[in-house]
């Protein structure tokens, strides 16, 4: 979403302060100004503070709510999820950064280990762009509720991890583009 819109809330909605990561209910009838759509997520300016609504709450802005991709039926492989793990992760957004969580290099390991037929539990180790920042379980709340949401997918660690420390060097050339930064 380019630009800001403004909604009217349509019901009461929990929603996550920015950025300390803290639930609250927004009230029904406030009024929203939508600043960042991406990923399924919406970050919005009520009051003058700013939030994290869910793509599950989608229509307390109005909007509906992301479909899950449906089941293809067909075996999955180790190789495939890995790839479609990765596309998932690109879905990730920081809500106060409109750059994807691996293009801003805060994604530092993913591993799949099997749990069965067709069953496999994902590891990864992320890290934030600052160590005091309160949306860090927020993010990886994300992470994990993305990768379970895929087929073969039936258990996901997420670790926040420190070292090494994150710093702008870490981010793909077209998040660095994108802010500016090149």
């Amino acid at each position: 979403m380019n630009g800001s819109k403004s909604k009217t809330l349509t019901r009461d909605v929990e929603a996550s302060i920015i950025p300390v990561g803290e639930k609250v209910t927004l009230q029904k009838g406030e009024q929203a100004q939508v600043t960042q759509s991406l990923g399924g997520s919406y970050t919005v300016i009520v009051n003058g503070n700013m939030f994290r609504i869910e793509g599950k709450d989608a229509d307390a802005l109005g909007f509906e709510a992301e479909a899950k991709p449906a089941s293809t039926g067909a075996p999955i492989s180790q190789e495939n999820l890995e790839k479609e793990i990765w596309t998932q992760l690109k879905n990730c957004y920081d809500p106060e950064i409109p750059v994807n969580v691996v293009d801003l290099g805060l994604i530092y390991d993913c591993h799949l280990s099997p749990l069965g037929a067709g069953s496999f539990k994902a590891d990864v180790k992320m890290t934030l762009t600052a160590p005091g920042c309160g949306m860090g379980p927020v993010l990886a709340q994300d992470v994990q509720n993305r990768l379970l949401s895929l087929e073969g997918v039936d258990d996901v660690a997420v670790e926040l991890v420190w070292e090494p420390p994150w710093n702008q060097g870490m981010m793909t050339e077209a998040a660095k583009l994108q802010l500016g930064l090149m």
